[in-house]
């Protein structure tokens, strides 16, 4: 006895008609999708540009801070040299203040 197998492919097509006010809305969100991207993209620039700076800021005050044994020892007992180093410390503090005053936020309440 001799079997034959039978092989056949059934395909279903479905034909839907777009929806033009959900496609309207699907592009709505789409296009707000769009602006909020760019929005945090920008956010993240801005977000990176303040980390450069805080961390320049952050190592000139540990090369100033790492530095003044070094100035104190150098100056010695010479009076001039004292008075030279503690005007160029004053210098530095107002500097570094600024800075920190600088990329401080303010308080908000």
């Amino acid at each position: 006895m001799e079997i034959k197998l039978l092989v056949s492919d059934i395909h279903v097509h479905l034909h839907v008609k777009p929806d033009h006010e959900v496609l309207a809305r699907l592009d709505a969100v789409i296009h707000r999708l769009g602006l909020m991207e760019n929005r945090i993209m920008k956010e993240l620039d801005d977000l990176k540009v303040q980390v450069s700076a805080t961390r320049t800021v952050a190592q000139s005050a540990i090369t100033l801070i790492n530095g003044i044994a070094d100035r104190i020892t150098a100056a010695g007992v010479d009076p001039q040299a004292l008075a030279d180093l503690t005007a160029s410390l004053k210098s530095d503090d107002d500097a570094l203040a600024a800075a920190v005053t600088a990329n401080t936020p303010a308080a908000t309440t």
